[in-house]
């Protein structure tokens, strides 16, 4: 049987990591009281740390910069496959008939 994979809320998120400041327990006993995986608060921590209020946006939405790289790299793509018809097409008409 599959295992589903559990979601946390980014408030579930912050006020876990507020827990572990402020409790003086270790992080391994909050995670077993709280019922997360291990590991959870070490990385959830660092995800702040770097991103501060842009951490934790919440099912699948990325940032404005992470939305954006999306957008180029797609339009890349696209652009890249017009470039690709257009030299075949060059290629088919560039020969002479026989």
């Amino acid at each position: 049987m599959k295992k589903s994979r559990r979601t946390y809320t980014a408030e579930f998120k912050r006020e876990a990591l507020r827990l572990l400041e402020t409790s003086g327990n270790s992080g391994a006993r909050i995670e077993r009281d709280l019922g997360i995986g291990a590991g959870c608060l070490c990385r959830w921590k660092q995800k702040l740390t770097e991103e501060g209020e842009h951490a934790f946006p919440g099912h699948g939405r990325l940032t404005a910069e992470q939305e954006r790289i999306r957008q180029l790299e797609r339009r890349n793509e696209i652009l890249r496959q017009e470039r690709d018809i257009l030299k075949k097409a060059v290629a088919i008409f560039s020969h002479p008939n026989k």
